[in-house]
């Protein structure tokens, strides 16, 4: 009888967590943002991989590096509320370029949508997607 109980339980608990709802875009955070992302501007093809991990030194930071043309750029930034900010660069001391957007609701944090722009001057100001490999 215990055993199956202790089935039913785990059964329950299964079916659960197996229909979390899907977070929406204002909810994703760090933790979301993890792993690797394909990036590409929109209406321009694939721009490269961006991989992202926690920050060593900033909680609840991100800093990674972009593969981009055959450059390796990296890259550090915040995911917070669904806002996300993040600043490459080329030589590791000047900033290359920045990235301003949002996770796009209804895609459990799998999609982030905004503008890319050289030096976060605003000039060669681009649309970019980034999706969840």
């Amino acid at each position: 009888m215990k055993a199956l109980w202790a089935f039913a339980l785990a059964a329950c608990a299964g079916a659960a967590s197996a229909q979390a709802p899907c977070p929406r875009g204002w909810e994703i955070g760090q933790a979301e943002m993890l792993g690797s992302w394909s990036a590409e501007f929109e209406g321009g093809g694939p721009v490269g991989t961006l991989v992202l991990r926690k920050h060593e030194e900033y909680a609840g930071s991100l800093s990674g590096h972009l593969d981009r043309g055959g450059q390796r750029r990296q890259v550090a930034g915040d995911m917070d509320e669904g806002e996300f900010t993040l600043e490459d660069s080329v030589d590791g001391q000047r900033i290359s370029g920045t990235w301003l957007g949002e996770a796009v609701d209804g895609s459990c944090g799998r999609e982030v949508r905004g503008t890319w722009s050289v030096d976060g001057a605003g000039k060669d100001a681009r649309s970019f997607v980034l999706r969840k490999q």
